[in-house]
């Protein structure tokens, strides 16, 4: 069925579910690859790989979350400067509904390295749909291509 088919129907109904905000960051290097870090054990999805990032906290904007994020998870330095806004995901789980834009990012201090126990690569953006990912990073796979 066509969108504008869809029209014609009424609209879902509403998920009941809550909305979580999470940031992630698209890490580009000089040569166009792009850092994943894989969830560690003990967290929900264990052993997928996604892009850096976190939950926003209470009276955070995405941007500063993911400067704390990206300096707690892989001990670099980032400024909100420094992001460019490149896609979003909006995604419904089981218990949440998250909402992830994703912003590249091709200027930091320090060399990343996992601060979790989580293990971390770079990879070109084609070697994505090769990674087992979150159902809701899957659809920002495409709109990386393109841009890089």
């Amino acid at each position: 069925m066509s969108c504008e088919e869809a029209l014609e129907y009424p609209p879902p109904p509403r998920s009941g579910l809550d909305i979580v905000l999470v940031a992630a960051a698209l890490l580009i290097d000089k040569d166009k690859r792009i850092l994943v870090t894989q969830r560690p054990e003990g967290k929900s999805m264990a052993g997928m790989w996604e892009f850096p990032g976190g939950k926003v906290e209470q009276g955070e904007t995405p941007e500063y979350a993911l400067m704390r994020e990206l300096r707690e998870e892989i001990d670099i330095e980032t400024r909100p400067c420094g992001f460019y806004p490149l896609a979003f995901a909006s995604h419904s789980y089981e218990k949440f509904h998250l909402m992830m834009p994703l912003y590249a990012c091709r200027v930091w201090r320090g060399i990343p390295q996992g601060q979790e126990g989580q293990s971390i690569k770079w990879i070109r953006a084609e070697e994505l749909y090769d990674l087992e990912m979150p159902p809701a990073d899957i659809p920002l796979i495409a709109p990386i291509i393109e841009y890089l």
